[in-house]
């Protein structure tokens, strides 16, 4: 059985406003050679998300000295790609738990040029976490809100701005929360209006619907 060889997207960002992404898990070490090699060629940025650390030691030390990659977040960054600017992204996250999410999320956002305030551990264990960081929440243009557990921060989030907000439950809970279908379940029930949700620990979905609304307001 061949390994088979990826096909890239270049012309992604023209089409759709997004640009090209690789999801890194389940790749072999010599695809994601080739795809690097590939990028390098035709002198293009790439983002590459689930990259362990354990996977990124495998690779020559020539494409490895060309990422940029955060462990935390598994997501490494190929070549140079813009300056991120502000741009009124917030991504806040209920406990310190969901940083691998926020931290996928955020460099999602900063691989397309933009740079997003982080708000953090403002779960509604304690609500007055949240009350306090209130001012700065409404001042955003789009939140990404980050949670495991029961899920509740969507929805009182949703029920106190007035910004797009989009919900990234995140496997962080044990018990009945184990995998995050409860947090899940939590906010496609929510009955905060407007309130949207991506998958399971997908900071890189949620990312890509905070650019996709950002590119309409342009």
């Amino acid at each position: 059985m061949t390994e088979g060889t990826a096909r890239m997207d270049w012309a992604r960002d023209a089409r759709t406003g997004l640009p090209e992404a690789v999801y890194a898990e389940g790749k072999t070490v010599a695809q994601l050679i080739a795809i690097l090699s590939e990028a390098a060629a035709q002198d293009r940025p790439l983002l590459l998300t689930r990259l362990a650390t354990s996977r990124l030691a495998d690779l020559p030390p020539d494409l490895r000295a060309n990422l940029d990659h955060d462990a935390l977040s598994q997501t490494a960054i190929f070549g140079t790609p813009p300056q991120p600017a502000a741009a009124g992204v917030t991504v806040v996250c209920a406990g310190l738990a969901d940083m691998p999410v926020v931290g996928e999320a955020v460099r999602t956002l900063a691989f397309s040029g933009v740079r997003a305030q982080v708000v953090t551990d403002v779960g509604v264990a304690g609500l007055w976490r949240l009350l306090e960081r209130l001012d700065e929440l409404r001042a955003a243009r789009i939140i990404i809100a980050v949670a495991g557990m029961e899920g509740a921060l969507f929805s009182v989030l949703a029920g106190l701005v007035s910004a797009p907000i989009i919900a990234v439950p995140t496997s962080v809970g044990h018990g009945v929360a184990t995998g995050g279908h409860v947090a899940l379940n939590s906010a496609l029930a929510s009955c905060a209006p407007g309130l949207v949700t991506v998958n399971i620990d997908n900071g890189f979905g949620a990312a890509q619907s905070a650019l996709r609304i950002l590119h309409a307001g342009r």
